[in-house]
């Protein structure tokens, strides 16, 4: 890809989160992110086939940062000091981002995924890999006031369904901080359910 290509296909994924998160994905036109971003139809075109494959690009793109940046926490060196599940709980909100202008646009393009199905798959995927970055920190955490987990494939599953639901009770009441206690104690009990106590203790 060419510096000049780069660059248009950035500024047109920049136009879109914005476009997206202001009028909504399904009433989203290409024309709007085009006016958006200062391009022709031709310029979108020649980098994406469609609203949707630009919406997954934007995606995978998103997806990557959040688990590059979960596997350099992990990879650091030296795990926070944790005695706790509310401890270990806390470090992985830490690490995990709360962004209202993408929960706007990402919960309105599952919906639509969902009456897609060639779509759903590349969610799905995508779900599975953000909660695998997060899970073996979230493991080690864990070893470290002796608990272990049987099936991590379920905790992260039921993590991410724990995020989702509780981000649109935090982005609706942003200043109440009793909403994001609960939100954490709500992360604490699934992470309790999910894992047994061990023997060792790190």
């Amino acid at each position: 890809m060419t510096k000049r290509r780069a660059e248009t296909r950035r500024r047109l994924l920049d136009a879109a989160l914005e476009v997206f998160a202001r009028e909504g994905f399904g009433r989203a036109t290409v024309d709007e992110v085009c006016t958006q971003a200062g391009y022709t139809r031709g310029a979108f075109y020649s980098n994406f086939a469609s609203l949707d494959e630009l919406f997954l690009a934007m995606w995978e793109e998103r997806s990557a940062a959040q688990i590059a940046r979960a596997r350099q926490v992990f990879e650091a060196g030296d795990l926070p000091v944790v005695t706790d599940v509310d401890g270990v709980v806390g470090e992985v909100l830490r690490v995990v981002p709360m962004d209202e202008e993408w929960y706007r646009v990402s919960a309105e393009f599952t919906a639509h995924a969902l009456r897609t199905p060639g779509l759903r798959e590349v969610i799905a995927e995508r779900e599975r890999a953000i909660a695998a970055s997060f899970l073996p920190f979230l493991l080690a955490l864990l070893d470290r006031v002796g608990r272990t987990v049987p099936d991590p494939d379920a905790l992260g599953q039921a993590l991410i369904a724990v995020h989702d639901g509780t981000a649109a009770q935090c982005f609706t009441e942003p200043g109440d901080p009793v909403v994001w206690q609960r939100r954490a104690r709500l992360f604490a009990h699934v992470v309790t359910a999910y894992s047994t106590e061990s023997r060792n203790r790190s």
